[in-house]
């Protein structure tokens, strides 16, 4: 079976610290508990509103990944003020994904149709590649085989598939073949050019096991979902528990 990667999204540990402005809880403890749990890389999203994660969060992430010799992702839009930062900070993986102020959390891939969104997205990642020029870089996107070309064009390092409906539809009992057989036909038309087939966003412990058993991407980011149960169980125990179902071991 293929070994999937597993990321561990931290932003809604900032959520709670933000909503009573508060030192606490750590950013930096909660890398390190999902990193000595078993984590093979921190997530975080710079969002231009900070609602969660903040400026100096990225920077003092960066040094418990480095320490621990694993990547950090960072996920941000095109804002000049939110690149600057990661120019500064040089994350391990840029992941460029689409933001709307007023949405709760990202609701789509990116557009990558509208000639003036491929055009900003397009310069996002010739400024990346010239001032990063170590760091790899991801499109948050759909399972469209019109956008993954897209992608493919831009020669990227790794796309990542919104999974959010996908989880919706785990949730309500629906079936799920038509995600399967979209995901399975979007792997293979990435991996024959040799980039990252990645998936992220809605997912749990139980909507992402039927995804490892097909063996349908490399890596998943989950945030929401692990930071909900670590109030019930604890952080180190649930990405513990959640490493294993990436791995397939679900016992």
């Amino acid at each position: 079976m293929l070994k999937a990667r597993l990321g561990v999204n931290i932003d809604h540990v900032a959520t709670l610290r933000q909503a009573r402005g508060e030192h606490y809880p750590s950013l930096v403890d909660a890398a390190v508990t999902s990193l000595e749990a078993g984590a093979d890389q921190i997530t975080i999203h710079l969002r231009e509103d900070r609602r969660h994660i903040q400026d100096t969060d990225v920077g003092a992430i960066k040094l418990v990944t480095a320490r621990y010799g694993k990547p950090l992702n960072l996920e941000l839009g095109c804002a000049e003020d939110i690149l600057a930062i990661a120019e500064e900070i040089a994350p391990d993986w840029l992941c460029i994904v689409p933001e709307k102020r007023e949405e709760k959390t990202t609701e789509g891939g990116l557009d990558l149709v509208t000639k003036e969104n491929v055009d900003k997205i397009q310069r996002t990642i010739e400024r990346i590649r010239k001032r990063l020029p170590s760091a790899k870089i991801s499109l948050f996107v759909e399972a469209d085989p019109q956008v993954l070309n897209k992608c493919i064009e831009f020669k990227v390092d790794a796309v990542e598939i919104h999974t959010g409906d996908y989880a919706k539809a785990f949730l309500n009992g629906e079936d799920l073949d038509k995600y399967f057989t979209r995901y399975a036909v979007a792997k293979k038309q990435i991996k024959s050019h040799n980039i990252g087939f990645h998936a992220g966003h809605g997912l749990t412990d139980e909507s992402v096991a039927p995804l490892v058993e097909r063996e349908l991407f490399e890596e998943y980011n989950i945030g929401h979902w692990i930071v909900c149960q670590s109030i019930f169980y604890g952080l180190a125990s649930v990405v513990t528990k959640l490493k294993r179902t990436i791995l397939g071991d679900r016992q």
